[in-house]
């Protein structure tokens, strides 16, 4: 059977409404300065998928922004690190959003783990770019008919390029909402009953939220990679 895989990074920009995009718009020109390269890439309706990566149908079976249930449980999907740093929060982040394991956890349940990871802030949060990470239900429940899991590991991170240089600019903007555009770098392995498998490179840039001595959260994903 053909691997079908979470493929997040290319799913996000489908599930964006405008007012979502506005949103974040607008925290990236509060704390990064308006800058116009940051902007654009957060914004952004689409953009190429990798070489070689075909996007999954769409995602969400509950209307968009709408939060897991609490009852469900958060199955397979860890509880976020007690961390700092926007660097280290963002590469745990995206191996939680690169793995899944459809024999241990329901649909609910991987959203339900997501949601945990999020800011509290609502002004802030953009779970409809996060939970449209997950498959729909129908594809989910086909990915656990054939017992598939992923894990994933993390090559590198770093501060996109322009974002260092609105920190270089004026290092005062950061503290207006805190969030941190970082890219993150990694494989993921595929695995499913009767021995098939698979790997991938994968790339994606997350919004986090670190403010002083407060552990970092998952704010939202940007629609394409930023260097």
């Amino acid at each position: 059977m053909p691997k079908r895989s979470l493929s997040p990074l290319h799913r996000a920009t489908t599930h964006w409404s405008a007012g979502r995009r506005i949103l974040v718009a607008s925290v990236v020109i509060v704390a990064l300065l308006g800058t116009a390269g940051l902007t654009a890439w957060f914004t952004a309706r689409g953009g190429k998928a990798e070489a070689g990566r075909s996007p999954a149908p769409p995602a969400p079976s509950s209307p968009a922004g709408t939060a897991p249930k609490p009852s469900a449980g958060t199955g397979s999907v860890p509880a976020p690190p007690k961390v700092t740093d926007p660097l280290a929060f963002a590469r745990a982040a995206a191996v939680m959003l690169w793995s899944y394991d459809t024999r241990t956890s329901s649909r609910d349940q991987q959203l339900a783990g997501m949601h945990a990871w999020m800011t509290r802030e609502t002004k802030y949060t953009d779970w409809t770019a996060i939970s449209a990470q997950t498959p729909d239900p129908v594809l989910w429940s086909r990915m656990a008919d054939n017992a598939q899991h992923a894990t994933a590991a993390v090559t590198e991170s770093h501060f996109p390029s322009a974002f260092k240089q609105a920190l270089a600019e004026n290092p005062t903007a950061i503290t207006e909402a805190y969030i941190y555009a970082v890219t993150v770098t990694g494989k993921q392995a595929l695995a499913w009953k009767d021995g098939g498998g698979g790997a991938e490179d994968r790339a994606v840039t997350l919004a986090v939220q670190c403010r002083p001595s407060t552990d970092c959260a998952l704010v939202s994903i940007a629609p394409s990679v930023a260097p």
